[in-house]
């Protein structure tokens, strides 16, 4: 199945139903889950370059895209981030039959961290791989750091705000819905045990997720066992060909282990 035939499945119910789209390249375990970005899609370079890497090594894929993103159905100023999480949960529960490490890119990160904390009972997730974790991101990075006192007061007043996009051309429309949903899913603050080994993968020119951020979630897991790397020239996307080296090698070190 290539990148522009993927399979479609329904999430949600009583008229909040999207259809979200998934490929699957099956093969041996353990399952590879790749969660995307926020604007992110799953045919970006690291998704291929995990795509490819599944197929070289006989190793599962699973990647497909939030609503509001890519080819999957849904406007993003409408959707947010229990959306998502629902959709993650789906994919893991219909697709993710066998042992499984999430790899987590960005607000890809957060969704993994929820989704592993969600489904830990099911015994099936092995580890994650994240990379630039943006650990709830919708309050720590954008409303208490980014966002200026006029850029909270229109979302607050007009329910939007239209923030640049150094990743696009068409700039990011963030809503109240998205800011006020995505405090139902905050993870600091709060004691965290994933019950699985944990690869943390920061740039420490990261404009986007400071280092300081990622550190912090190392703090927030003093029960699991983490590994976490610092590439000092990396920025956010961590997208470089030596970048995409250290990815899969951290994969295959969980998946050998």
């Amino acid at each position: 199945m290539g990148a522009r035939d993927p399979q479609f499945i329904t999430v949600g119910k009583n008229g909040e139903e999207r259809r979200i789209a998934v490929l699957k390249t099956e093969s041996n375990s353990p399952t590879l889950l790749w969660l995307s970005g926020f604007k992110s899609d799953m045919t970006g370079s690291k998704a291929e370059a995990l795509a490819g890497y599944g197929e070289q090594h006989g190793q599962e894929v699973i990647r497909f895209d939030y609503s509001g993103h890519g080819q999957s159905s849904g406007a993003f100023e409408d959707t947010c981030v229990s959306d998502w999480l629902e959709e993650t949960e789906a994919v893991f529960d219909r697709f993710c039959t066998r042992d499984t490490i999430l790899v987590g890119s960005s607000m890809g990160g957060w969704m993994a961290l929820l989704l592993a904390l969600s489904r830990k009972a099911s015994g099936r997730i092995k580890g994650l791989v994240l990379i630039a974790p943006a650990v709830d991101f919708t309050e720590e990075l954008m409303w208490k750091q980014r966002f200026t006192d006029d850029i909270r007061n229109a979302i607050l007043q007009e329910g939007h705000w239209e923030q640049p996009s150094e990743y696009s051309e068409e700039p990011y429309i963030i809503t109240r819905k998205l800011i006020d949903d995505g405090r139902k899913h905050l993870l600091f603050g709060r004691p965290l045990h994933i019950g699985a080994p944990v690869t943390i993968l920061q740039g420490a020119l990261d404009p986007d997720v400071p280092a300081s951020h990622a550190q912090r979630l190392v703090e927030a897991l003093p029960q699991d066992d983490v590994t976490f790397t610092i590439v000092p020239d990396g920025d956010h996307r961590l997208s470089r060909p030596q970048d995409i080296d250290l990815l899969l090698r951290s994969i295959e070190a969980l998946s050998d282990g």
